[in-house]
């Protein structure tokens, strides 16, 4: 399906970035990580405002999914908010789907920007409001990392929303990191993570494309799976996020992404897509990656684009921040990644 979106304006020095939390209550929860996400943002010349039930908690989400969806127009409405960002992700932000004016939004183009569970309101702001959004960090994560946020997450965020220039190669970052310093404790704000060298891109199958980019993060984009909210991603090169599991530090279950990515084939993503990145995988152990890699070439056996693994997309930091339906190279031969326009106006 090819994808007609509109780009939003970029986001300049002095202009102002709208706060929401359309699933997690975290904010509520770590307060010294929204403070040192502040702080992060002003210093790099921007303003910051929250939308009204943005630093809420109710159980495991940030409050009821009417008021998450009333933040959402509530920051699209506002003529002083430049760009959207969110939180944190979660796994709730498809309560909120039925309850978004989408021609609002269509009507007043912004930056929207967030990864993992936000996957599902970036598919149902392109598919409803024709709204080109971006796959990178968000306010708690990525700005609020001590003691500030991570360069090269900073440099492809620039590139992304602040420039009109074509956001060109992507190189893999030198260095990266899946550590957790425990948030409840303040152990974050006692050291920096620790960076781990990185070996580069690694190609699972070799072939240079071009196409529009699509993806997520699973299982958030399964959820959309048969509503009225899911792209068709023929043609597309397809990207895939895999987040943290259900233990302290730990990967999603290798056995568990096995069943996510069969939903993906059942619903003919495999075969419709023209190559496949594979975002880093979240603190995976050589055997449970050796296992990663037969779990993709098994789902994909009968195909022969490329797919490039341990992208800067996701769960790992540091990340890029990457626009949906953007047109994208890949390329094993001259081991390239470029994303070829530019995505705001």
């Amino acid at each position: 399906m090819k994808l007609n979106l509109v780009k939003p304006k970029k986001l300049q020095r002095g202009d102002t970035i709208g706060v929401i939390a359309p699933s997690a209550g975290n904010a509520n929860i770590f307060p010294h990580r929204i403070e040192s996400a502040i702080k992060s943002l002003e210093q790099l010349g921007y303003k910051v405002k929250f939308a009204t039930h943005s630093l809420e908690r109710n159980g495991y989400v940030s409050s009821d999914p009417k008021k998450r969806a009333d933040d959402i127009h509530e920051m699209f409405k506002d003529s002083e908010v430049s760009a959207i960002i969110c939180t944190i992700g979660g796994d709730h932000s498809n309560q909120i789907l039925k309850y978004l004016d989408f021609e609002f939004i269509k009507n007043n183009p912004k930056i929207f920007i967030g990864f993992s569970d936000i996957s599902v309101l970036h598919y149902a702001l392109m598919k409803k409001s024709n709204l080109q959004t971006f796959y990178g960090p968000c306010l708690m994560t990525q700005f609020g990392e001590y003691p500030n946020i991570l360069p090269y997450t900073l440099e492809y965020f620039n590139k992304a929303i602040t420039s009109l220039d074509s956001i060109g190669s992507v190189v893999p970052s030198k260095e990266w990191t899946a550590e957790i310093l425990d948030w409840t404790m303040k152990k974050d704000l006692e050291r920096p993570r620790k960076l781990i060298q990185s070996d580069g891109y690694e190609w699972l199958k070799q072939g240079s494309v071009s196409g529009q980019i699509l993806g997520g993060c699973v299982p958030s984009i399964n959820h959309l799976a048969g509503t009225e909210y899911w792209i068709d991603p023929t043609d597309s090169i397809f990207f895939i996020d895999i987040p943290e599991g259900y233990e302290f530090g730990k990967g999603l279950p290798v056995h568990i992404l096995d069943a996510y990515l069969s939903d993906l084939d059942n619903l003919g993503v495999f075969e419709k897509i023209i190559g496949l990145i594979i975002g880093r995988s979240y603190n995976y152990s050589i055997n449970e990656n050796d296992k990663l890699k037969k779990i993709i070439l098994y789902y994909t056996q009968k195909y022969n684009y490329p797919i490039l693994l341990n992208a800067n997309i996701g769960h790992c930091d540091p990340i890029i921040t990457l626009p949906f339906g953007a047109d994208v190279m890949i390329d094993s031969i001259q081991n390239l990644f470029c994303i070829n326009e530019s995505s705001v106006i």
